[in-house]
């Protein structure tokens, strides 16, 4: 990785999720409003700062780069296009997140 670039992956949950009346919505399904996801750090470049291999990051999936290497499938992005950080290293907060 090189520079303040971030690679991540989907999480698993990202998929399709419930509505509060129990509905299955498919990952597919557009929604009125834009909708951020969560993903996985798997590389981090020697210039990101804040983020660290396993966090947990939220970004907006409208603005991402996909990706293959060795078949799997992960999404590109510079460090600034995350908009918060979910680690267990973060003791400030009860939450562990950046925001």
């Amino acid at each position: 990785m090189l520079h303040d670039r971030v690679l991540v992956q989907l999480d698993n949950e990202a998929g399709e999720r419930r509505s509060s009346g129990g509905i299955v919505i498919p990952a597919t399904a557009a929604v009125g409003n834009r909708r951020l996801a969560w993903a996985r750090v798997v590389a981090v470049g020697p210039h990101a700062r804040a983020v660290e291999v396993g966090d947990r990051v939220l970004f907006d999936p409208d603005e991402k780069a996909e990706v293959d290497v060795s078949g799997e499938g992960y999404i590109l992005m510079r460090e600034r296009d995350v908009h918060a950080v979910a680690a267990t290293r973060v003791d400030d907060s009860e939450t562990g997140l950046y925001l």
